[in-house]
């Protein structure tokens, strides 16, 4: 039997590249700690702004800590003000448009499948207008050259 699996990412503002992400069976605070901890793990040394919106798993104490031992600030949308947190939100819409629209899934396995091809495809060969014409690793690449 079918059941809903939830995704979890993390994009960097600058380069709009999926910098960590995790599928779990439950929208709940292991799912965002395992991605936030996946996150750190892949930037060592980064300090960045952490934005989110208001959902429950961003708002515990056991995050705030996170955030303090990664040396973060955190920044939250408004509450009913989706277009705060536009990045995001624009990254759900292509994804979804691009890969999930349209199509049917008969198993776990293949959707999962779909979102890390999907995700390796967005961030090393998916070119945006946003970018120059880039793929978000290309434009990380000529950010950590400068």
């Amino acid at each position: 039997m079918l059941h809903k699996i939830y995704l979890s990412a993390i994009l960097n503002f600058c380069d709009r590249r999926i910098v960590a992400f995790v599928i779990g069976d439950a929208n709940d605070c292991a799912l965002v700690y395992d991605t936030f901890d996946q996150a750190i793990a892949k930037t060592p040394g980064a300090y960045p702004l952490f934005h989110s919106d208001r959902g429950i798993q961003y708002t515990t104490q056991v995050f705030h800590n996170k955030l303090a031992e990664a040396g973060m600030v955190q920044s939250m949308s408004r509450i009913g003000k989706c277009i705060d947190n536009g990045p995001m939100e624009g990254f759900w819409g292509i994804l979804k448009r691009e890969r999930y629209y349209g199509r049917r899934f008969t198993s776990r396995e293949e959707l999962t499948r779909m979102i890390e091809e999907y995700m390796a495809y967005y961030n090393f060969r998916r070119p945006q207008r946003g970018l120059g014409v880039l793929t978000p690793l290309e434009k990380h690449e000529l950010y950590r050259a400068a």
